[in-house]
């Protein structure tokens, strides 16, 4: 039956099953009294914010593929607001080295610092300058549900190719409460499930991405950190993975099964990172990397990495608290390490420096 003229909607689609109220009835005039239609207060009626335009669209397949994906920096201003000219010429200096895909405002991003405004801007952002080379995977997780459906919306509404999506953390849920939060947000689009225990405090069991790949075909794959051992258990049930973990992600590439990595490490050296992930097994150049992933994780991300960018030159010495840059002992031990690997191999064009502490801005309000 064709839909009600004005409404969209049609009050005997199967899917709905409820009377037409009056407004609805022809001839009928509507009065002072009137009251708006019932499907707005059927539970559980939601009908998704999407576009019919094609210029960045994807499909789940699309993301799959994806061996490097970066979660990018977010770089500031002095002021704290973010600086979209060094924010572009990191993701330009990506895109020229191979990166398939970034995550915008993923952990590495901050995007736990920021407000939604500011999450969403980002993302229309990156899609705005980048979604023609690069896939965009918006972070729009969180551990409310409410919210996490409300920024999916909006991130798809501006053009983000995939999501991302973390369990609830902290407010953690039952097993079946972490089922229902990310069925509310699958049918929207691809999606990415990110299991971090140690961020969140809980695992995602393997069970429920079983359940959720078999429910949905959105689901493009998991972002695993609790190590090879799981990421081999999907890889046999024929589920995507990507390596969460840095330092592992060499040998859950070749060893164990995983599509690629979620990467920090490849906003210091993209290029080094793909052909890690792309040119077939090679310890020597993983084995050369390897200091400098432990060095980057020596504190939570993104301490370290938000430290080495601002010596290198190519993001200014900004923090957003609670953030504060590595002691200047590790930022000497950073410059020999750069040294010891090529400056050629990272990003920026000029020297590397360990930089004073005077010369970092800490910002608590922004």
């Amino acid at each position: 039956m064709a839909a009600l003229k004005g409404y969209g909607l049609c009050c005997m689609d199967s899917a709905l099953h409820f009377p037409c109220p009056k407004p609805f009835q022809q001839g009928y005039k509507r009065s002072s009294k009137w009251v708006s239609p019932i499907a707005a207060v059927v539970p559980n009626f939601h009908l998704p914010m999407r576009s019919l335009e094609v210029k960045n669209r994807t499909n789940t397949d699309d993301i799959k593929a994806l061996r490097l994906i970066t979660a990018i920096k977010t770089p500031y201003l002095p002021d704290g607001r973010f600086d979209l000219e060094a924010y572009d010429d990191l993701v330009n200096i990506q895109i020229q080295n191979g990166a398939e895909g970034v995550i915008v405002g993923g952990t590495t991003g901050e995007g736990q610092l920021m407000s939604w405004d500011e999450h969403i801007m980002l993302i229309g952002h990156t899609v705005n300058c980048f979604g023609g080379s690069i896939k965009v995977i918006g972070n729009t997780g969180s551990n409310s549900t409410r919210e996490a459906i409300h920024a999916t919306e909006q991130g798809f509404a501006v053009g983000m190719h995939a999501a991302l999506h973390i369990n609830p953390y902290y407010g953690k849920t039952s097993v079946d409460g972490m089922m229902a939060h990310f069925r509310s947000v699958l049918h929207m689009g691809p999606t990415i499930i990110y299991n971090v225990p140690g961020r969140t405090g809980q695992d995602i069991p393997p069970r429920v991405i079983l359940e959720l790949a078999r429910a949905s075909s959105n689901l493009a794959g998991v972002k695993e950190c609790v190590g090879n051992k799981r990421v081999e258990e999907y890889t046999e049930e024929g589920i995507v993975v990507w390596s969460g973990n840095d330092d592992e992600c060499h040998d859950s590439r070749w060893d164990y099964g995983a599509t690629g990595v979620i990467s920090v490490t490849s906003n210091l050296v993209p290029g080094l990172m793909r052909k890690l992930m792309f040119e077939g097994k090679d310890s020597a150049l993983n084995e050369k990397l390897l200091p400098l992933m432990g060095w980057l994780f020596q504190e939570p991300n993104p301490i370290g990495l938000n430290t080495a960018l601002a010596q290198l030159g190519v993001a200014r010495p900004v923090f957003r608290l609670p953030y504060v840059p590595l002691p200047l002992a590790k930022r000497v031990e950073f410059v020999k390490m750069v040294e010891e690997i090529g400056r050629e191999h990272f990003v920026g064009e000029r020297d590397v420096q360990a930089l004073d502490d005077d010369d970092f801005i800490l910002i608590g309000r922004y």
